[in-house]
């Protein structure tokens, strides 16, 4: 197969087009990068692939050599004619154009048969938390998500909670997933080359959460005012938010065995746990 740069230069010349910014477009000519993404993945001719923002089907072309069908989604409309040129031949390519957070995945899923479920995306990095939070919250049946994102997002969203990288999506990650790093991405792997460098990560969802919280919304409740500001201590953080007042909060930590002066971000998930099990008659 010819290389990912010259792939990608005939077409930018052939249709006469270039990146819009706009919409965060970097596209990917590392071959040794599109390899990882497909091997990390690890497709099989059994899965469904959902790929987030094909943009020139580079990816694409790859996924589908894999995969028992692979569904594009794509929001720009440029896309869509240089796609449906490249792969409207194969029966297993599917073409949405539409923006992802409007796509009722859970239908387009159920519609769709497949021993597995998996999800690969180059994800514009404006964009990156809220398309993982949907995957993620909506708990549609998908064994993974594969995605490139901004390298300092990578890292908080693989890190460990309670580490000094993590920040409030961190747990909700690690509550829906076990995610992992796979490949860093210089600026120089993209035409035009991003500001920043990259990450591949793969997030492994799980079969059931690492912690038992009887009230999911009041938990990630506490973990986003505990985070809203993050040098104050949790007590400020839980009584700023409005959950409770002052005292009560006091009580609170009490109960579950938290020092008052402590900070959210010392917190573990089963720390956030315990607190959002013990107020869970009042919420």
């Amino acid at each position: 197969m010819e290389s990912a740069y010259k792939e990608t230069m005939f077409i930018l010349k052939k249709y006469n087009i270039s990146a819009n910014k706009s919409l965060g477009q970097n596209f990917l000519i590392d071959d040794n990068v599109i390899q990882n993404i497909v091997e990390s993945a690890n497709i099989t001719k059994e899965d469904l692939v959902i790929e987030i923002g094909p943009g020139l089907g580079t990816l694409t072309a790859r996924l589908l050599e894999k995969a028992k069908k692979v569904i594009a989604i794509e929001l720009d409309n440029r896309m869509i004619k240089i796609l449906n040129d490249r792969f409207s031949l194969y029966e297993k390519f599917e073409l949405i154009n539409e923006d992802v957070l409007k796509v009722d995945l859970r239908t387009l899923i159920s519609k769709n048969k497949a021993e597995k479920i998996k999800v690969v995306a180059n994800l514009p990095y404006y964009i990156t938390t809220p398309i993982i939070m949907k995957l993620l919250e909506d708990k549609l049946e998908i064994e993974s998500i594969t995605v490139m994102v901004q390298k300092e997002v990578a890292k908080r969203l693989t890190a460990k909670p309670g580490d000094k990288l993590s920040g409030a999506i961190t747990y909700s990650v690690n509550y829906y997933c076990e995610p992992e790093e796979v490949i860093i991405v210089p600026n120089l792997s993209f035409i035009p080359e991003p500001e920043v460098e990259s990450e591949v990560i793969k997030l492994n969802l799980r079969e059931k959460p690492p912690v038992e919280v009887e009230n999911e919304e009041l938990f990630f409740k506490l973990i986003k005012a505990s985070f809203m500001q993050r040098r104050k201590t949790l007590i400020n953080g839980i009584t700023n938010s409005g959950l409770m007042g002052k005292e009560e909060c006091k009580e609170l930590l009490r109960k579950v065995g938290l020092d008052e002066k402590v900070r959210g971000e010392n917190l573990n998930m089963q720390d956030f746990a315990n607190l959002a099990n013990e107020i869970k008659i009042k919420y």
